[in-house]
């Protein structure tokens, strides 16, 4: 890259930078550090929301899952739809743990369960958190290694230093210092900033990936050049595919429901004005997103392309070449085994692989097989090969992207995806070194103080952990070696807190019999569960597996897992593996949920002794002390779908407006038309598979183009309008409750304990 195509990158991340640095003076409390103030619109949460979940991880794990199964499981995703759309407009679970005020989520569990409960699952999450999130330096890091073909070592002064330790120190400090200025205000601010920027970057690619590759002369052949049970176009035709298939899309139907409020933590989860905000910053996400799901499609299927035409059949020998080469020095050790690995893979000649003449591909046998079978046999050679491959194979899976790019893309191009990758990388981590810090200190340090912190020594106190966090996360992601796909790694760490800790969110927050003993039962059991799996799973190849050979057990154990796996075929496959784990990461999660679910309600029920006050929680009736205005009318048959929908008095014309067009479009256009109208036809009259690549064109490009088009210019207005409405909002308060802390006396926040006092005195008063 030239010098002046490096100005696309400095320029505009040096002025995210500078409104980090900005917004410090406006962090004067505790709320305004941990919350932003309370003073976030919803275009500002929903475009700040839409930055953190856009990221070089979610891009990572996204093409390398959707790079082996294609794109025909997603449109089962869509029977969830109008399950997600009624949560998004009634604002289910978000709307209520706005209503608590709680700071964080140790915070509300103290409020609804108790103080001990809260220290627990502090433990558990925060764990959880940095063993899950630990491993996305390096994998950011890696992708810029990768992209930028920079070598694993690098002299500095005369030391040689290991480029990955480089790379994830700038990232670790860039993200350092945005939360040391002002900690969730910054967030909000630096977020929306990346967020704006990120929608016409984005739209640029778009535009370049549709102009340079044939939709109908080069990707609907690779995506249509696939075994049967195995299409990457056809829903209905997916039996034989593995760990991405159709039961990891109802994993992930469970997931939406059961999960919604697992991960909150205060931050812009608690930064909107009013409960009523936050509710519309999600009703706005059906529509934030804009050409992001349209962006990740025409990535993963220019990477498709590339990797399996002929017309690209060069330059995919030469990316394989180099990810073979750069991965070998990264992974062996051993300087002859190395040697030997790239003169074998080097022996491997230029794959035409001609669509329609050729034997379609397979899982099992694709262009990448010859270079998977070439490194495992070659790697055996070692003790420890199996673990190696397996390393081996994943680093090839995720950094296929990357070396891709560095090969297709002209100059200014490469600055403009080098400033989106940094952006959302910088978002991302940022938010998770955030979220962890704040947990230590709200949800360990404050419950255990007899006595409230001054908001300087507290917010000084988050700062520090902040600090601290980034220090593990830079030796964790130095040393910790992830040997699954991303999106694998990630279900089955988090769900040793995912797997108990729905339920109990969903229990504190809906039913008045939940009692501590169930949230106990519930969070121990899903978080045995899953962590037994993830240790099974962790040390199946270098461990486990040779054990059950040595002690003759392999076949005994091979024959309980078919036999436990056979009702379930072809969805749910338990075969033995030398390499793998036979049960995969979402098999393992959906037991654990189950699992959890059943313990909470026979526990709870055994030990209720007395309904829980939903009301007080949630601030509502005579408890309103916050001066919020709440009206809810009474459920009627005139007005059942009004609700269900979400709407209630406090909606203004134009809230209206957005929640009908959210529903008229997401179930009526989308799930209705889209999606029943073709499982009708399908049921009717079997579409071909080029038919399928019409759909995804009308519906996904054509189509969702136009409508990212309309969201992008509607949320870059939005987005501004709100930016400027904070800073005057910042500017021109007066008052900072000090109180607002994070603190619980009893189960009510320190803030509002008073007040709530007073109410329940009056109350039983005037009732005497």
């Amino acid at each position: 890259m030239s010098w002046y195509n490096w100005l696309i990158v400095i320029i505009p991340f040096g002025f995210v930078l500078y409104m980090a640095y900005h917004v410090r003076r406006y962090a004067r409390g505790v709320s305004d550090f941990l919350a932003g103030g309370r003073l976030c619109g919803r275009y500002l949460i929903s475009v700040g929301d839409m930055a953190n979940s856009l990221s070089i991880v979610a891009i990572v794990a996204y093409v390398e899952a959707n790079y082996r199964t294609g794109f025909s499981t997603t449109f089962w995703g869509a029977v969830i739809l109008p399950v997600s759309l009624v949560l998004s407009l009634s604002g289910y679970c978000t709307y209520r743990l706005r209503e608590t005020k709680a700071l964080s989520m140790g915070q509300f569990l103290e409020m609804r369960y108790n103080r001990s409960f809260r220290l627990f699952c502090a433990f558990l999450r925060t764990g959880v958190e940095l063993l899950s999130n630990a491993i996305i330096p390096a994998i950011s890091a890696r992708f810029f290694i990768y992209l930028l073909g920079i070598p694993h070592y690098v002299n500095i002064f005369g030391y040689r230093v290991q480029s990955l330790a480089l790379v994830i120190a700038i990232v670790l400090l860039l993200a350092m210092f945005i939360l040391l200025m002002g900690g969730t205000l910054s967030l909000v601010i630096t977020d929306t900033f990346q967020g704006l920027m990120t929608y016409p970057i984005i739209f640029t690619f778009t535009m370049f990936i549709v102009l340079k590759f044939s939709w109908w002369d080069e990707l609907i052949p690779v995506m249509s050049d696939r075994v049967p049970g195995e299409s990457f176009l056809n829903p209905y035709d997916i039996k034989s595919l593995r760990d991405f298939n159709l039961f990891a899309v109802v994993v992930t139907w469970f997931d939406t429901v059961l999960n919604r409020a697992v991960w909150f933590g205060g931050g812009s989860s608690s930064a909107a004005r009013s409960a009523h905000e936050q509710k519309m910053g999600g009703v706005l996400g059906a529509w934030r997103n804009g050409f992001s799901p349209l962006f990740y499609l025409l990535l993963t299927a220019m990477l498709l392309t590339v990797m399996n035409h002929v017309n690209y059949s060069g330059e995919a020998r030469k990316i394989r070449m180099d990810m073979c080469t750069q991965i070998s020095h990264e992974v062996v050790d051993d300087d002859s085994i190395r040697n030997e690995l790239l003169n074998n893979v080097s022996a491997i000649p230029e794959q035409r692989h001609v669509i329609g003449q050729d034997t379609p591909l397979s899982e099992k046998n694709n262009l990448d097989t010859p270079y998977m079978k070439t490194a495992l046999e070659t790697l055996q050679q070692v003790p420890d090969g199996n673990a190696k491959f397996q390393e081996f194979r994943t680093l090839y899976n995720q950094l296929r992207l990357p070396v891709t790019i560095r090969n297709i893309l002209p100059g200014f191009m490469m600055g403009l995806f080098i400033l989106l990758m940094l952006m959302l990388m910088v978002s991302t981590d940022d938010s998770y070194i955030f979220s962890s810090a704040m947990t230590i200190v709200q949800d360990i340090i404050v419950p255990l103080r007899k006595t409230p912190l001054t908001p300087e020594k507290q917010i000084m106190l988050i700062r520090l952990l902040t600090v601290l966090t980034c220090v593990f996360f830079f030796f964790a992601a130095l040393f910790m070696t992830q040997l699954d796909y991303v999106r694998l790694y990630t279900i089955i760490v988090t769900a040793i807190w995912v797997g108990g800790a729905g339920v109990v969110m969903l229990g504190g927050l809906y039913t008045r019999f939940g009692t501590t003993a169930g949230a106990y039962a519930s969070i121990l059991t899903g978080a045995l569960i899953s962590g037994g799996g993830l240790l099974v799973q962790r040390n199946w190849a270098d461990h486990i597996y040779p054990f059950l050979e040595r002690a003759g057990w392999v076949e005994t154990v091979a024959g309980i897992l078919e036999t436990c796996s056979g009702p379930f075929e072809p969805w749910v496959v338990w075969r033995m593996s030398a390499v793998k784990f036979p049960i995969n990461s979402s098999e393992i999660m959906f037991m654990s949920m189950i699992f959890s679910i059943i313990m909470y309600c026979v526990v709870s029920l055994l030990t209720c002794r007395k309904p829980f006050n939903l009301e007080r929680m949630l601030h509502r009736g005579k408890y309103a002390v916050d001066g919020e205005v709440k009206t809810f009318e009474k459920l009627t048959f005139r007005n059942i779908f009004k609700k269900l929908i979400g709407i209630t008095p406090d909606y203004t014309r134009g809230d209206r407006i957005i929640a009908w067009g959210t529903f008229i479009w997401s179930f009526g256009v989308t799930f209705l038309f889209f999606f029943v109208g073709t499982v009708i036809w399908n049921a009717i009259h079997p579409w071909p598979a080029h038919w399928w690549g019409w759909r995804i064109f009308i519906i996904s490009i054509a189509l969702g183009g136009g409508v990212a088009c309309i969201s992008m210019i509607w949320f870059l207005i939005g987005g501004i309008r709100d930016m400027r409405q904070m800073f005057r909002d910042l500017k021109s308060r007066r008052n900072i409750n000090i109180l607002d802390n994070g603190m619980v006396d009893g189960q009510d926040s320190l803030a509002d304990k008073a007040a709530l006092d007073k109410v329940e005195a009056e109350s039983t008063e005037n009732g005497k």
